[in-house]
Order: structure tokens, then C-alpha cells, then sequence
């Protein structure tokens, strides 16, 4: 990831901010936090990529990288990525598709 783009609010599209003020927040709790704010917005919410900045690891791992965006958000959005949720300024970034439309 050294070689990529950090993930930064501005190349988020309409992303959902949630703060959350619990220092045990790992990916499983964040990961459960978004589930649940996406399924508020899509009645299918599909998970296409994530980041978790803690660990430094993000899916779909890629070794190329766009200039503007990190590669894993240039996969998701391209594959119609609709719903992006940023949970306390980007330290985890879940990503997901309205599978239902």
C-alpha cells in the first residue's frame, strides 16, 4: 500500500459518516457498524471493498494503483459502487452495491 493513494473524504462519493468513540473498534466491529448502516439505505447492500487504515490492508488487494484513487475503491465504484461508509475519518472505509436495483 506504500505505493498507493491513502483513502482521503473527498474521494469518497456521498460517503456516510459515523463517528465511533470505543478505543476496541477493530475491523470485525466496524465491519458490523456499516452492514448495518448500509442495509438502512439498500434493502441488498453488497460489500465491494473496504479499507481498514489500523492495519493497512484493504480488498480487494491489488498491486496497481490509479493515480487519483486507491485500487481498491477504483474497483468497487466501477462496478457500481453506491454506498460508502467512513467510520472516524476514514480509519475504516466499507464500501458497498445496491445488489437489488
Amino acid at each position: 500500500m506504500t505505493d498507493c493513494k491513502y483513502i482521503t473524504k473527498d474521494m469518497l462519493s456521498h460517503p456516510v459518516m459515523l463517528r465511533v468513540n470505543d478505543v476496541s473498534l477493530d475491523y470485525f466491529s466496524a465491519k458490523n457498524l456499516a452492514d448495518r448502516k448500509a442495509k438502512e439505505l439498500s434493502s441488498d447492500p453488497m460489500l465491494m471493498a473496504w479499507f481498514d487504515r489500523n492495519s493497512g490492508t484493504f480488498a480487494p488487494g491489488s498491486i496497481c494503483c490509479d493515480r487519483d484513487k486507491p485500487s481498491w475503491l477504483v474497483y468497487a465504484e466501477s462496478r457500481g459502487a453506491d454506498i460508502s461508509v467512513d467510520i472516524n475519518d476514514q480509519d475504516y472505509v466499507f464500501v458497498y452495491k445496491d445488489a437489488s436495483e
